[in-house]
Parts: structure tokens; C-alpha cells; sequence
């Protein structure tokens, strides 16, 4: 069903980045990327207390393809 939208300010979109309004038949990602973080990294806020004891990041990553991007146009 279509909206009606009013303003809208986009300051930023990154490079691979959708930015979408209304009703939309597809939307499919130009690229992919895989981060790998430690315990409590992306964290947001004022005031956080984090207590991890022996912590690891496990980045041993078998798979050759996690998410292709080869047929999206």
C-alpha cells in the first residue's frame, strides 16, 4: 500500500550502503564484509561496566562464501 512521506534529510549513506522510500520489489547488497569482534566491542552508552574474565575472539572461518553477491543487479 502506498505512503505519503513528507521531508526527509539524508546526510550520509555509505558506499554500499540502500537507502529506501516506499514500496520496493527487491533489495539486494553490492558487497559484503565479516567483522570479527571481542567480548563487550560494540557497546554503546554513558556508563558501562563490563567485567569479562579470559575472553577470546574465535576468527578461524572455514567457509570460502559467507553471503555471495554474484547475481545481484
Amino acid at each position: 500500500m502506498p505512503a505519503i512521506v513528507g521531508v526527509v534529510q539524508v546526510i550520509n549513506v555509505g558506499s554500499s550502503g540502500v537507502f529506501h522510500i516506499g514500496d520496493v520489489f527487491k533489495i539486494s547488497p553490492f558487497a559484503t564484509s565479516k567483522t570479527f569482534a571481542g567480548a563487550g566491542s560494540f557497546n554503546t552508552g554513558e556508563t558501562i561496566s563490563l567485567y569479562n574474565a579470559a575472553s577470546t575472539t574465535n576468527t578461524n572461518d572455514t567457509d570460502a562464501i559467507d553471503q555471495p553477491t554474484v547475481l545481484n543487479l
